[in-house]
């Protein structure tokens, strides 16, 4: 299973000032209670509910609702190919945290819960927003994310992405070690406190040694990678309540860190190294030096997470378990929006099952959304200070 991938990630207007949709409220309560018939009758429930936007703008999601909101949410998740397994995400109801005290322990929790080896989809919901109201906030894009420094030569060393981040942090105090792989520190941001640091320990972050099954030099590039993907920046929608902070993970597909964090060039670039040391000819791209390259640079990935007992799937296996799905849903009905450039692998695409047919794209709700402003902050805010 992955989670839903990051870039170029779908937005929707939101307007923080509207109160709850009742029409999408009841839509949705309609749909969870159809699918969970030991919730009883609907029709109870929406009168309270009706009440309650009439009161305040807005209501709360019981914990069965909450639940089944945030699975549907990933169901819904057009780009992800790993939805096979939505109905194990565990929810966990963290609502009524509210200091960035709070937060930080229970997102360590999170990633603690999500596991080291036999890692588990896990999302950890706090509170929605109120209508016009500030609220609480997580910068980083993934809550395991790598620095990266610009040197005085023009040269990165780290994660380009991050650099915007890094340079944030870092005029806000931090001190990385300088290194490849060194682990950004969470920054939270609460309305009542303002914008906080945190390192997280290394209890919580399981990384993997990267190395070859045959080239015996491959360890010596010193790479490695964690073993949680988890996104923390993207809203969490259901029934017209808003969450916007509720990071969610799953496992890696390896072609998410072999055919992009690792291969792509505006990331670690890997490619051309891996040629020099695997002496191929570069001269011309006809050889096929890269693609040569990036099967080795996979089968590294794919070798290590298993030789360390870390759960990740590949390609292949994730590709035919989406086509399992896809025939799930439509036995139970239900249509499933995916998004072909996003559900076909990046690697070896062709010979891979869900290449060959159509998807249809809908904005289907509970979803998930990446808005403008957690984008921005996960470039860097200018207004974070010490």
């Amino acid at each position: 299973m992955t989670v839903p991938g990051y870039r170029d990630q779908p937005t929707e207007p939101w307007d923080r000032d509207a109160p709850a949709d009742p029409e999408e409220a009841e839509d949705f309560l309609r749909r969870c209670y159809t699918e969970n018939p030991r919730l009883g009758p609907v029709e109870p429930r929406l009168a309270i509910v009706r009440a309650q936007i009439a009161a305040t703008g807005t209501y709360v999601h019981t914990t069965e609702e909450l639940t089944h909101g945030a699975r549907m949410a990933w169901r819904n998740a057009s780009r992800c190919i790993g939805r096979l397994y939505w109905r194990s995400l565990l929810v966990l109801d963290r609502r009524r945290a509210r200091t960035a005290d709070e937060i930080f322990s229970l997102l360590v929790g999170h990633l603690r819960a999500a596991g080291d080896t036999a890692i588990r989809p896990v999302i950890s919901v706090f509170a929605a927003a109120q209508p016009g109201l500030p609220y609480a906030k997580v910068w980083n894009e993934q809550l395991i994310r790598y620095a990266g420094y610009r040197t005085d030569a023009g040269q990165t060393i780290g994660d380009p992405r991050q650099q915007a981040l890094t340079a944030a942090v870092h005029a806000c105090g931090w001190r990385g070690k300088g290194e490849a792989f060194d682990v950004l520190p969470l920054v939270i941001e609460t309305p009542a406190e303002g914008v906080r640091l945190y390192e997280l320990p290394e209890r919580a972050v399981r990384e993997v040694p990267l190395t070859h099954p045959e080239y015996a030099w491959f360890a010596e590039l010193g790479l490695r990678w964690h073993a949680v993907p988890a996104i923390a920046n993207m809203r969490l929608t259901i029934g017209g309540v808003h969450y916007p902070l509720a990071p969610f993970n799953g496992w890696y597909m390896g072609t998410e860190l072999g055919a992009r964090n690792l291969a792509d060039g505006d990331r670690y670039d890997m490619l051309p190294l891996l040629a020099a040391r695997m002496e191929l000819d570069t001269s011309r791209e006809s050889t096929l030096w890269r693609d040569r390259a990036l099967v080795e640079l996979n089968r590294a990935v794919l070798h290590s997470f298993e030789r360390a007992g870390v759960k990740m799937s590949d390609h292949h296996t994730e590709s035919q378990r989406f086509l399992t799905h896809l025939r799930n849903e439509e036995r139970a009905g239900r249509p499933v929006p995916a998004d072909w450039t996003w559900i076909v692998p990046p690697m070896s695409g062709g010979i891979t099952g869900v290449f060959h047919r159509y998807y249809q794209e809908m904005d289907l709700r509970p979803a998930f959304y990446l808005d403008d402003e957690a984008a921005r902050l996960a470039q860097g805010c200018p207004r974070l200070s010490g």
